[in-house]
């Protein structure tokens, strides 16, 4: 049995789950419109853990959501996750945002999902996903026109998900977008990607673990 410690930081969500092997036992989130991560990460962590009646010592590994997102909020993520793995001395697990965002997204057979994070004026990081949530394209940080994904929603229909959806929906006028409003990573889609990791132990080296930011940060 293993209690994995799950945290998502990368928008604005500030969400935390703890996962008894692949299944999420506890999560409590911030789903608000500003950041709240450096105020109320280590509270949620604190609560998950008590509430299941177990100690963090009792945790087997972190997982932390690796980025693309805000820059601010992956840096706070990660400095807790390696923090808890240093004093714990359990290893570090990273999942690729938009892979774990992607999976809120409910099965639909022969069709394409593009989970999109904003990333400042036109520009998304997206990636693009297939109906078995397999990636077929690679994260890009990427500027929108009325032309973009025209490749997937030529053939099928594509579904749209993640805090960039509103800035696409005004430009796509496609038969075939589908936009999911209103969702952010959480680190409740985080659990069984995370155990899948810790059993192979594909691990990340904590000392030198750092945020995949895809782009440089620039002070607004």
């Amino acid at each position: 049995m293993a209690y994995i410690l799950c945290i998502e930081t990368s928008t604005t969500n500030c969400s935390v789950a703890l996962v008894k092997d692949k299944e999420v036992i506890r999560l409590k989130e911030d789903y608000d419109s500003t950041y709240s991560h450096a105020e109320r990460l280590h509270t949620f962590i604190d609560d998950v853990v008590k509430e299941e009646g177990i100690s963090l010592k009792d945790l087997s590994a972190i997982s932390i959501s690796k980025g693309p997102g805000s820059y601010t909020g992956l840096r706070i993520g990660v400095s807790a996750a390696k923090g808890l793995c240093f004093a714990l001395d359990i290893p570090l697990v990273s999942i690729p945002t938009l892979q774990s965002l992607a999976l809120q997204v409910p099965y639909k057979k022969n069709s394409y999902i593009i989970p999109m994070i904003d990333a400042r004026r036109m520009e998304v990081y997206s990636a693009v996903f297939s109906d078995s949530y397999k990636e077929i394209r690679e994260t890009k940080a990427e500027i929108l026109t009325d032309s973009s994904f025209d490749k997937y929603l030529q053939k099928n229909k594509v579904y749209f998900i993640g805090n960039g959806v509103e800035k696409f929906s005004g430009l796509c006028s496609e038969k075939n977008a589908v936009f999911i409003q209103n969702k952010l990573p959480s680190a409740n889609e985080m659990g069984g990607l995370s155990y899948a990791k810790f059993l192979k132990k594909d691990f990340e080296d904590v000392s030198y673990f750092e945020p995949y930011y895809l782009k440089d940060f620039i002070a607004g």
